[in-house]
């Protein structure tokens, strides 16, 4: 997981304008609202990568590559993190919250739960054998 604290590109007096990503590529954008205490996630994907952009909120995300040790960030309104394919990831909604995610892969519309992998354990135990 890679967390972005994202700032305002350009402001006058009209307003501002904030570049959240550039020179990528993605092929769905979803907007997501979430109740304070709801879990969403608990799942990864083995070809998608997700770019999630918090617009209004305070949420709790935790992500685990195969190997590696478990990661737990809090993201508040602003803030942009990102998910590999094949790490595993949640979110924790610490108040009500709405986000955007843009995908790269199988993730949206018709295609959603195609390349979507349910975790049956415990993110902390996400394991090689949970990708077979």
């Amino acid at each position: 997981m890679k967390l972005q604290r994202i700032k305002v590109s350009y402001e006058d007096e009209r307003g501002s304008i904030t570049d959240i990503l550039d020179s990528i590529d993605f092929n769905g954008a979803t907007i997501i609202k979430s109740r304070k205490g709801c879990i969403r996630g608990n799942h990864f994907h083995k070809k998608t990568i997700q770019y999630i952009y918090v617009l209004k909120g305070k949420m709790k995300s935790q992500s685990k590559k195969i190997d590696e040790d478990l990661i737990e960030i809090i993201l508040e309104t602003g803030d942009l993190i990102s998910h590999e394919s094949l790490e595993a990831h949640n979110f924790e909604a610490l108040e009500d919250s709405t986000f955007i995610v843009l995908s790269s892969g199988l993730r949206t519309g018709k295609d959603y739960e195609k390349d979507t992998y349910r975790l049956n354990t415990p993110i902390e135990k996400f394991i090689a054998e949970d990708i077979t």
